[in-house]
């Protein structure tokens, strides 16, 4: 990998308040940009039936790459060549946000990384991208075979060292994957050790085209499964979780999950973002028992499913009045 250190942001009071200004005096701009977006987005998936929804882990890692937080080469190559994200949206969105940074050095809580503190719902993507890099980074060097369920734009595997010694595997519709097989060439990103397994979680066997891919079930493997389950219906989460614990004793997989409280919240947050996904075509399905302690509900699905639950974060309040909306965890076949 070439040498790539990341900048400390500024966190100065000055320095928020500076970013703060000068992106109010830029919103027309990025407003009009992320319109422009997402209504190309939109109409665009629905007409492909590529995933919108991994467009927003894209373009966040693109910007703390821009940022100079987290290092994600690909990212800021693939970006930019994804259908339904004109350039001069793209330019309209992140050139404020960019040109704020570069005057201020701040960088807003959402884009920090590694994330620290409280995690809130309108975060969350950035906080479980740290909780999941950090179980990568826990898990991998144990792991002979690493495999992205559902896996998007995702960029972790372009991003391993090159002495890295693990089969890695991508499993994710064949739509959305060839659009992505398609970036990669134009981006010119190194895409040789990663085996991309086309499958629907809802109507194929994916572990079996896995198998036929190369997959050894009787060797140990590293899961990831980043923002999936909650677009799925529960047969086909649970399928997943049972044919993940059919494999080798030691494989882990680490995800993230939303309760049930988030199908089901009168919050203004979760009403305008179960619209905008349904909108997208892609709609909320599951979700965890919300009932206190949400922590032991997932520990209970997850055994039914063969699993244990090794680490786990919740999200949100964990109580009879204000329940838990999600969280993040890593289980194991035990």
């Amino acid at each position: 990998m070439n040498e790539w250190k990341p900048r400390p942001p500024s966190t100065t009071t000055s320095a928020a308040i500076g970013f703060g200004v000068l992106t109010i005096l830029m919103a027309p701009v990025t407003v009009i940009g992320y319109v422009i977006w997402i209504v190309k987005g939109i109409l665009l998936s629905n007409k492909s039936g590529v995933s919108s929804t991994a467009q927003g882990p894209l373009s966040a890692r693109y910007t703390q790459h821009k940022f100079g937080v987290r290092e994600d080469e690909a990212a800021a190559r693939l970006l930019p060549l994804l259908p339904g994200v004109p350039p001069l949206a793209l330019r309209m969105t992140s050139g404020p946000i960019l040109l704020a940074h570069r005057l201020t050095s701040y960088v807003p809580k959402a884009f920090r990384y590694p994330f620290e503190g409280e995690v809130g719902e309108a975060v969350e993507a950035s906080a479980r991208q740290t909780f999941l890099d950090a179980a990568v980074e826990r898990y991998l060097p144990e792991m002979p075979q690493f495999v992205i369920l559902g896996a998007g734009f995702d960029t972790r595997a372009y991003r391993l060292p090159p002495d890295t010694k693990v089969h890695s595997f991508e499993v994710d519709s064949p739509k959305t994957q060839a659009v992505k097989r398609d970036m990669l060439q134009k981006g010119e990103v190194d895409a040789s050790r990663v085996m991309f397994v086309p499958a629907d979680f809802e109507k194929e066997d994916w572990l079996a085209r896995l198998v036929e891919s190369g997959f050894d079930p009787s060797q140990k493997a590293l899961f990831l499964w980043e923002g999936v389950t909650m677009y799925l219906e529960r047969a086909a989460v649970e399928d997943t979780f049972r044919k993940i614990a059919s494999t080798a004793k030691g494989s882990v997989v680490a995800f993230d999950y939303f309760t049930t409280e988030a199908l089901v919240s009168n919050s203004l947050y979760w009403r305008y973002g179960r619209y905008m996904t349904k909108a997208a075509g892609e709609p909320l399905k599951f979700g965890i028992d919300s009932t206190p302690p949400s922590r032991e509900r997932l520990a209970e699905f997850l055994h039914s499913c063969g699993l244990s639950v090794d680490q786990q974060q919740t999200l949100g309040k964990d109580t009879e009045t204000d329940r838990a909306w999600g969280g993040f965890a890593t289980a194991a076949v035990r």
